[in-house]
């Protein structure tokens, strides 16, 4: 009988050394899967969430690398609020999402308050008709004209007798602060409407006769024209070799460097550039940072 019980001792004994080496085993991990890494090693072990907020014109991008990351990370949530890019990057500053999402360069206030830009691809911005309309091409300066009031009518760039209908986005807009800056017509534009999301601008210009807009060029489907720019078509080619004037950085910000952000963080950056990412980021139009 005593012999038994000293066996049991040791039984017990033994079981409960393993339970701490195993609870000791565990103590290096948490929520975000500290075991993990960009290159998909260990990819069971990642779980939790990411969070992103900021511009419209990212969401086909964001959705495509959310799904895509997503289905190879399947305990990671990915969530994406599309609130316009200042508003992104103001939630990101105030420590209520992971990432703020642009479709602008930062500005220099933003980065004082410790935003990083983290450049994820480049997208024209293409300039939208009616599919009625007869003009197929401008200059800079009728684009200007247009948008700042000065040309009223299409007749006066050889169109139809028809007023032209200036569509926009918001204020906050990053696709707006872009094709402003690039424009050089901050805050002189005269904007019929003024729109608060990307498909809106699309859908407005598509049903309105006599209408011109602007939308990220991935978003440019058969409901609109699109016309070129000083003899020149919004395209990646164009964009590329610099021929085409109006093309901005969409940018995924942080606060601090990517190497200072969280396991689950870190790795949404990784996928971002790996051979997976990037097949993404072409795969919806849009350009590859060089």
């Amino acid at each position: 009988m005593k012999k038994n019980s000293g066996l049991k001792k040791k039984a017990v004994i033994c079981a409960a050394a393993l339970a701490m080496l195993g609870g000791l085993a565990g103590c290096g991990s948490s929520g975000a899967g500290a075991a993990a890494s960009g290159d998909g090693k260990g990819a069971s072990a990642l779980s939790g969430k990411i969070s992103l907020a900021g511009s419209t014109s990212m969401e086909k991008l964001c959705e495509a690398m959310s799904e895509s990351f997503m289905e190879k990370y399947p305990d990671v949530t990915v969530t994406v609020e599309y609130t316009g890019s200042s508003s992104g990057i103001e939630s990101l500053i105030q420590g209520s999402t992971d990432i703020g999402n642009a479709s602008r360069n930062l500005k220099d206030g933003e980065k004082e308050k410790g935003a990083v830009e983290n450049i994820v691809a480049i997208d024209g911005i293409a300039v939208i008709t009616d599919k009625d309309n007869s003009v197929r091409d401008l200059t800079a300066d009728q684009l200007k004209d247009i948008y700042t009031g000065v040309i009223t009518n299409w007749s006066e760039l050889g169109g139809a007798d028809e007023a032209i209908v200036v569509i926009g986005r918001e204020a906050a807009s990053g696709t707006r602060g872009a094709f402003e800056e690039l424009l050089e017509v901050e805050d002189s534009c005269k904007y019929a409407q003024e729109l608060d999301s990307t498909g809106g601008v699309l859908a407005k210009t598509a049903s309105t006769p006599g209408a011109i807009g602007y939308v990220s060029l991935d978003a440019v489907d058969d409901s609109v024209t699109s016309i070129s720019l000083n003899c020149v078509s919004a395209s990646e080619e164009n964009i590329v070799s610099g021929d085409y004037q109006l093309s901005r950085p969409f940018v995924m910000a942080t606060i601090g460097g990517i190497e200072e952000q969280n396991e689950l963080v870190k790795t949404w950056f990784s996928y971002i550039e790996s051979e997976e990412g990037q097949s993404v980021v072409s795969g919806v139009g849009l350009i590859l940072p060089q």
